[in-house]
């Protein structure tokens, strides 16, 4: 076998294990079965709404478990296709049979985000909000920027983006945004993406044209509904409202529309000006705060939950999961995965895939990886 093709045999194979690992694959194949002649039972649809729970889980194990055995089989038959040419000196059947390999591994790397996508909320909407950091108009700038990079990678997905809480920064950037992101999936893609993230450039805003460090968090949760039931103690809650405001004159109301909650046993806070009534406004801010109450339990539930928590650590040193350098360099590093991009105007554009993709299969291996950072 060419060294090639052997490559992308074990891209194909690495891929295979960490969705076999994740859906504990006997486990798996046992509860489809189950799950299989549960749905045979005329008795389920007398409930629907557990019927349609069943149906769920059993569409999402189906198509997991019959990715991974159409891919291995696919394998199996272009590496026969591969000996075949080999042995009878044929350049040409192996050329198409490493041909096969290549697109095949492409296709595991593609599938196996996919199968990693199993989690309860994953299949949710999101909310993805963003604080900048001290260090006043640097870091608001920066964390407008992030505000620009989340928006364009859900859009380049087709998902829709809405804009739930806008505070401008004194003179540049944003003190603060949360967006909503509506689209299948949207949760478990962004949801690594939580956590302190470090840009190093020269500033636009020093004559003396230095170098600055800017931080800014993000902070990512799933849009919940009915069926997540999360209690709520009205006694528990202080409700303020204020004025909306916005760049440019966008959110800008001339009422007390705009509508804060706080959860004053976990400090947890939700707001939203997205819309001009204060009664909507207060609706979208308890959505909102009960999404983020439910993430905080999943959070308390997941032995691998430190890059979530690094969002509620301070916004600085020590607590980054990613640096973005413009000067004099151009590199984005995650320092939780070591993936890197040469090209951080891709990734500020938008280009979030693989890092999302690497943190994703490390939620799986549990594997901690020493990685320096970037200066």
């Amino acid at each position: 076998m060419r060294a090639e093709g052997q490559a992308h045999i074990e891209r194909i194979e690495a891929a295979l294990a960490l969705v076999r690992k994740f859906l504990d694959w006997d486990r798996a194949l046992r509860r489809l079965d189950e799950l299989n002649a549960r749905v045979e039972d005329p008795k389920l649809w007398d409930n629907p709404k557990e019927a349609e729970a069943v149906m769920k889980e059993r569409r999402r194990l189906d198509a997991a478990v019959s990715t991974v055995k159409d891919i291995s089989a696919r394998m199996a038959d272009a590496i026969e296709f591969v000996e075949l040419g080999e042995m009878e000196g044929d350049e040409a059947t192996i050329d198409e049979g490493v041909a096969a390999l290549a697109a095949l591994a492409d296709r595991a790397d593609a599938d196996k985000v996919q199968a990693l996508l199993g989690g309860e909320a994953d299949a949710n909407d999101t909310f993805i909000e963003i604080h900048a950091g001290a260090g006043g108009t640097e870091s608001q700038d920066w964390a407008e920027m992030l505000l620009r990079m989340y928006s364009r990678w859900a859009e380049q997905r087709g998902f829709k983006v809405d804009v739930i809480e806008y505070q401008a920064g004194e003179q540049a950037g944003i003190k603060s945004a949360t967006i909503q992101v509506k689209g299948e999936n949207a949760y478990g893609y962004a949801k690594t993406e939580s956590g302190v993230h470090r840009l190093v450039r020269i500033s636009p805003y020093d004559s003396s044209a230095r170098r600055h460090t800017s931080f800014s968090s993000v902070w990512v949760f799933p849009v919940i509904d009915d069926s997540f039931e999360i209690d709520i103690n009205p006694a528990d809650l202080k409700i303020d409202t204020y004025r909306a405001s916005g760049a440019g004159g966008q959110h800008v109301n001339t009422t007390d529309s705009a509508v804060r909650i706080t959860h004053v046993p976990s400090g947890i806070i939700a707001a939203s000006q997205q819309d001009r009534s204060q009664h909507k406004n207060r609706e979208i801010a308890m959505g909102m705060l009960k999404s983020r109450l439910y993430e905080a339990e999943m959070q308390k539930r997941e032995a691998a939950a430190s890059a979530e928590h690094a969002a509620k650590s301070d916004i600085g040193w020590g607590h980054q999961i990613r640096s973005y350098v413009l000067q004099p360099y151009q590199m984005v590093k995650d320092l939780r995965t070591g993936v890197t991009s040469p090209t951080p105007a891709d990734v500020l554009d938008g280009a979030l895939d693989p890092f999302m993709a690497a943190a994703l299969a490390q939620r799986v291996t549990g594997e901690k990886i020493a990685v320096e950072d970037v200066d």
